[in-house]
Parts: structure tokens; sequence; C-alpha cells
């Protein structure tokens, strides 16, 4: 990769994207001038918002927007508003977008935007102005043929529900494709915000039935307990599994017989005290501590680079789940594949937010929408296969289920970049 390419967009986020599609690019043999042309985004925008505060003041924020690829179609990926968030991680990101919608076979690329902020610092008008700043000054490069936005961490409906206004009176009209994860009311889908918790589950399911477990035996763990990791407790144990261990940046709790998790997350979510307090429903643990817990399967569902080469060896379960984007380094990935720790990468794990925003998108666009029931059955349906897909060629070919993903995803991208040439 040029300096410039590095330079511009170097972040350890970004460095494993990279390192991650060189990997596989070596093992399928990726003509090099197109692996040149996909490790860099086909657009990065930065912009600042300028914002006036409650207090008459006005404050500045940094935000972003990164598409990666829009070979297969207009780009999708999340917005989130987070402290750490700059232009190497949203870079990484979008990345990550692009191989997960070509291995899920959905008609878009990749993209990623965020806002360096603490939402939680603003109040509801402030959050309100900041982001209908950022739409504006976003405006001309997205669109329902263009780049559709979805919420991420920091963002929820309300905020697409913000953008989608912001957008369309922009235009003159409302545009609800605009924008995915919207509140029902103004074109959202049913079970949108329980989609990403959903796949993790279904893909959870079948990697507990090939390697022949018992899911009435599983014991599960769960770092974050953000939307993912909440949907993904709830889900997974109405399924059958026993949840002993979640957490939040905070801490958590632990309990070998099992989390009461409706009565955990109802508390939990009306704020009235932390997890690692919550003693009547079991013992706190750190997050570290949950990441080394003996259990079936490990899902960690927070921030990127949990595992690394300082834990990687501690694990103690016999399925990885990568509900977080980029969750595990490249050198804890070798660790874990010596340890025989079936890993469902992240690009796969994930990818059932954007499958559900691709049927919000459609529904949208065509002004027809689904029963809650068909977006379930045609989510698991489309998961199971990617998850089947890329078993099999792991399988095949004797690699990790990363690599048979990153493959998948990669292929379908050259592709569509071989038969459409390069311009001019």
């Amino acid at each position: 990769m040029e300096e410039a390419t590095v330079t511009e967009f170097d972040h350890p986020t970004f460095r494993l994207a990279v390192a991650q599609f060189d990997q596989a690019a070596e093992v399928m043999g990726l003509d090099p001038n197109l692996r040149e042309r996909l490790k860099a985004p086909q657009r990065a925008l930065t912009v600042s918002l300028p914002i006036r505060m409650d207090d008459d003041t006005v404050k500045v924020f940094m935000g972003y927007r990164v598409q990666h690829d829009s070979a297969r179609g207009p780009s999708k990926g999340g917005i989130r508003y987070h402290p750490e968030v700059n232009l190497g991680e949203v870079a990484a990101l979008s990345m990550w977008m692009t191989w997960k919608t070509a291995i899920a076979g959905l008609p878009y690329g990749g993209a990623k935007g965020g806002v360096k902020v603490s939402p939680s610092t603003l109040s509801l008008g402030e959050l309100e102005r900041l982001t209908r700043r950022y739409a504006a000054e976003i405006f001309p490069i997205i669109g329902p043929d263009k780049d559709i936005p979805a919420p991420d961490i920091g963002t929820n409906a309300q905020v697409m529900a913000w953008l989608m206004d912001t957008y369309s009176e922009q235009v003159g009209f409302a545009v609800p494709g605009v924008v995915t994860g919207k509140p029902l009311a103004i074109g959202g889908s049913a079970g949108r915000e329980e989609a990403t918790g959903r796949g993790v589950v279904n893909v959870t399911l079948e990697a507990l039935r090939h390697l022949n477990i018992d899911l009435s035996n599983t014991t599960v763990a769960i770092q974050g307990m953000g939307n993912v990791g909440s949907h993904t407790a709830r889900i997974i144990r109405q399924a059958g599994a026993k949840v002993i261990a979640i957490s939040d940046q905070l801490g958590g709790l632990y309990n070998p017989h099992g989390l009461n998790i409706p009565d955990v997350l109802q508390r939990y979510q009306e704020g009235k005290e932390p997890l690692g307090s919550m003693h009547k429903f079991g013992d706190p643990l750190t997050n570290e501590e949950l990441l080394t817990t003996d259990c079936t399967v490990l899902i960690p569902a927070a921030v990127a680079e949990q595992i690394t080469t300082h834990n990687a060896a501690k694990l103690r379960c016999r399925i990885l789940v990568e509900a977080a984007n980029g969750p595990t380094t490249l050198e804890a990935d070798s660790i874990l594949a010596d340890r025989d720790i079936f890993t469902i990468p992240d690009i796969l794990a994930n990818s059932g937010g954007v499958i559900v925003s691709y049927f919000e998108w459609v529904q949208d666009v065509q002004r027809f929408f689904w029963k809650e029931a068909d977006i379930h059955e045609r989510l698991e349906e489309i998961i199971v296969a990617a998850f089947q897909r890329t078993l099999t060629f792991a399988q095949e070919n004797k690699t990790t289920m990363r690599i048979a993903a990153l493959i998948n995803g990669i292929d379908r991208v050259a592709q569509a970049h071989q038969l459409r040439g390069l311009y001019p």
C-alpha cells in the first residue's frame, strides 16, 4: 500500500482490516492490481460540525463518512457516536462492511460514518442539532441510491429519524430509504432493532449443530450489553442456552447456574444500578475475567481488539462468535486456530443487522411492508446459507472460517470490478 494511504488512514483497526485482507488475498491469489485498489477506500469525507450548545457556546465536533466500495451497488454502513471515533477506524469498518454485504449476497458496497463525541454528555436538543448538522454536511454523498446510513454504537432509531428528516428537507419530499434502522412510524422495518443479535444467535446455533454440541448443555458468556449484546443474550436464552456471564464497560455478572436475563436486562436498561452491583443475580466480574470464563460460547459484542496475544491462550470457550467488529487481533487469531477454537468471524456473525437493513430499504423503495415473522425467516435463511457456504469452503480448503469468509466476500467484489473495468 502506498505511503499516502498509510498516512491518511493509519490506525490499529485499519491496519488489522488491511492485514486480514492481505492474508486472504494471498491465499486466493488475487490480482495485484485489484489488491491495491481494494485496500484504499473509494471516498472519505471529513467534516467539522459547529454546534450551538445549550449554554449558548459553540463547540466544534469532527465527523466522518467513508465509502469503501460501490462496485456492487450503493454503499451501506452505520454511523457511530463515540469519543474515540477517527478516520482510520471508520475506514476499517467501511472495508469490513464491503466484505460483509458481499458474503450475504446483498447488492451493496461498504461504508461507515461517525462523529467524535460522547453522546451521553449531550442534551436531547444538542444531540439533535449535532445529527442534523452532520446530515447536512454529508448530504452530497448519501442517498437511497448512493449510500444508506444506519445506527451503530451511540446512535439509535431517533438519530436515524433526524437524519432522514434533514435529508428529506433538503430534497423537498420524504425519502425514507435514505437510512435504515428508523422508527416504524416513518418507514422502519419490523425486526430491525434486534436483527444483529438474532443473526448472531442463528449462526451460533448452526455452529453448535456442526460441532454436535447439545444446546441444553451450552453455556454462553457475552461481553457488551448494548443493542447487540442485550438482544443476543435474550434470544439465545429463549433458544435454550444458559447465559452465565455478561458485562458492559464497567464490569459484569457471573452465575454458573445461569443468569435471569429478562430481569437483569430490565433492571439494567432502566438504569437502576450497574451490572456489577446486581448481587442478587450473580457475582461481579471484570471484562477481562469474562473473556476467560469457562463456557461453551464466548460472544464479544463490545468494541475492537479485545482478544489479543495477552489473553488468547487463556480463553476457555469451544466457540468464539464475533458479534463486535474486529474484536480479535491477527496474532490472537493464529493462537485461537492452533487451539482449535471454532471462530465465527465478525463479517459473518454480525451481518444480521445489514441483512435486515436491506429488507427495510427494499420495503421503503417498494412502499410495501412485510410481517415480522417473514423478516425473521428470511434473515435466518440468508445468514445460515452464508454460514454453510463459508463452512464448506473452510473444510474443503483446510483453512479458517475467517479466511473462508474473507475470500468469499473479496471474490464477489473482485468479480464486480473485473466485469465493470477500470474507469477511464
